[in-house]
C-alpha cells in the first residue's frame, strides 16, 4: 500500500528554522516520475499549498507567500523531499502536510485526483 510520511516538526521560536521530511513509499511509480507538494492548515483556516517539486527534473515551484522563506528539495536515493523554512513567524503554526501525485504543478492542487496520496501531517508551532 502507497504511504507518504512526514516528520521534523516541532516548537520553535519565531526566526529559527526547521526542516521537514518527506518520505514515499510504494506510489505505484516510479519515484522519478512523482510530484509532490507540501501543504499546511492552521486552526480554524482552509489547507493551503506551500511548495511542489516534480521530482523528475528538480522543477520548483512556489505559492507566492510565503515565497523567500521556503526551500523544497529531494533526495531521489532516499524517496525524500524536504521542506526547509527559515524566519520562522508565528503565523507558519500549522499542521505541514505532505502529497504525492503524477502530475507537476498540478500537485499543487491539492485535490484526490492529483495528489491521491497523503501524509498524517507533522505540526510546527512558532512562538514569539
Amino acid at each position: 500500500q502507497a504511504q507518504v510520511e512526514e516528520s521534523g516538526g516541532g516548537s520553535v521560536q519565531a526566526g529559527g528554522s526547521l526542516t521537514l521530511s518527506c518520505t514515499a513509499s510504494r506510489l505505484h511509480r516510479d519515484f522519478g516520475d512523482v510530484a509532490m507538494g507540501w501543504f499546511r492548515q492552521a486552526p480554524g483556516k482552509e489547507r493551503e499549498a506551500v511548495a511542489g517539486i516534480y521530482i523528475g527534473d528538480g522543477t520548483t515551484h512556489y505559492v507566492d507567500s510565503p515565497k523567500g522563506r521556503f526551500t523544497i528539495s529531494q533526495d531521489n536515493a532516499k524517496n525524500t523531499v524536504y521542506l526547509q523554512i527559515v524566519s520562522l513567524k508565528t503565523e507558519d503554526t500549522a499542521m505541514y502536510y505532505c502529497a504525492a501525485g503524477p502530475r507537476f504543478p498540478f500537485c499543487m492542487l491539492g485535490t484526490s485526483a492529483e495528489t491521491p496520496y497523503w501524509g498524517q501531517g507533522t505540526q510546527v508551532t512558532v512562538s514569539s
